[in-house]
């Protein structure tokens, strides 16, 4: 959600009315890629683009293939294929031995619909958004994406039968991940790509001390929405600028946890932390950090008597993973680290003993 935001900021400070932009997505991945499906990068006519679809190696020329769609007004399908590590092929040598395809769509910003719109309506989005767009067919057709709201009845989307769009957008939900389906629209077959976009995640901090600077520091880098459970006197000026909502301790149980939303107990007052923690056990966020040592934590389930907070999957006590953390700074990476291991279900272990790929394949 990070670099959407970014696109998106990009995007209002442009004058429509002299410059022309397009929109770079990957939207088919093969083999080994630094990014993922959905990535992407606004390009605007005078050469500047923010966000990227690589490490680097190929926002060159995607930035030429970019301008090429501005100036034709056509989205296009550009595959970048070095499965065979020939650095000849596309002129730019990956490094990462993967097929890569990817759309380059100009935004029209007479179009309330159009794909930048698009994303900005899911910008405080509180559960997954699924977006459907076509990578196939003609560049009309390639330029068609539309925002699927599986909550309701299903919106027609390229007169697809309702029952395969059904079957397919619980395929990614379930999955929790973008997919690809050949589904019939009419007498045509068309590739579409279900895209997932998980909703910014939010971290609840409790505390004002001065290593909360430091965990609100880390989740802001990450583009996380911020929330302090503390006193308002306590905290800083920068602090505050970057939080979006700040409770007092007595006014804790306003907070109530999505599905995307992570707590951390950080108060350094013993106190204050069980009473907190009573209220979330009761909302049970699929995230919940106690710093502090074991014996604390053990002191708490003593105290809790009708609990047993050890037997609970979404209590991480001590919070963090295990890297050897010392300074406040360490300590919040190692918080925000195990927080993105288990909002995407992996163990957090070192990637060299991880066998197989990095990434999921997607099927």
């Amino acid at each position: 959600m990070l670099e959407i935001r970014k696109i998106i900021s990009e995007y209002d400070k442009i004058d429509h009315s002299n410059e022309k932009v397009a929109l770079a997505s990957v939207v088919s991945l093969e083999e080994s890629s630094y990014r993922r499906i959905g990535a992407r990068m606004l390009v605007r006519s005078n050469g500047i683009w923010t966000g990227g679809i690589s490490g680097g190696c190929l926002e060159g020329d995607a930035l030429k293939q970019s301008l090429n769609a501005i100036y034709k007004n056509e989205s296009s399908l550009v595959v970048y294929d070095t499965m065979e590590d020939d650095n000849n092929q596309i002129g730019v040598g990956l490094g990462c031995n993967g097929r890569i395809e990817v759309l380059l769509t100009p935004i029209d910003p007479g179009d309330p619909s159009n794909e930048i719109e698009v994303l900005r309506s899911i910008l405080h989005a509180e559960s997954p958004t699924i977006i459907a767009k076509t990578i196939s067919g003609d560049s009309e057709l390639l330029s068609k994406s539309q925002l699927i709201d599986y909550h309701q009845e299903l919106p027609k989307y390229l007169n697809i039968d309702s029952s395969s769009l059904n079957n397919a957008i619980q395929t990614v939900l379930q999955k929790k991940s973008p997919r690809i389906f050949d589904l019939k629209s009419g007498e045509n077959e068309v590739k579409v790509l279900l895209e997932f976009i998980r909703p910014e995640t939010r971290i609840v901090i409790v505390g004002d001390n001065y290593d909360v600077n430091a965990m609100a520091n880390v989740a802001y880098t990450l583009g996380w929405e911020i929330w302090v459970v503390g006193r308002l006197k306590k905290l800083n000026k920068e602090l505050v600028s970057k939080v979006a909502r700040i409770i007092s301790f007595e006014e804790h149980s306003k907070v109530k946890p999505h599905d995307y939303t992570a707590v951390v107990l950080m108060s350094h007052d013993y106190k204050w932390d069980l009473t907190i923690l009573q209220h979330f056990l009761k909302e049970h966020p699929p995230y919940l950090g106690i710093l502090g040592p074991k014996k604390r934590f053990k002191k708490m389930d003593k105290e809790l008597l009708n609990v047993d907070l050890s037997s609970l999957e979404f209590i991480h006590s001590p919070t963090g993973l295990e890297i050897g953390a010392e300074s406040s700074e360490e300590i919040s990476h190692s918080i925000a680290s195990e927080i993105l291991a288990v909002f995407r279900n992996k163990n957090g272990q070192s990637l060299k003993l991880k066998e197989g790929p990095i990434h999921e394949r997607l099927q």
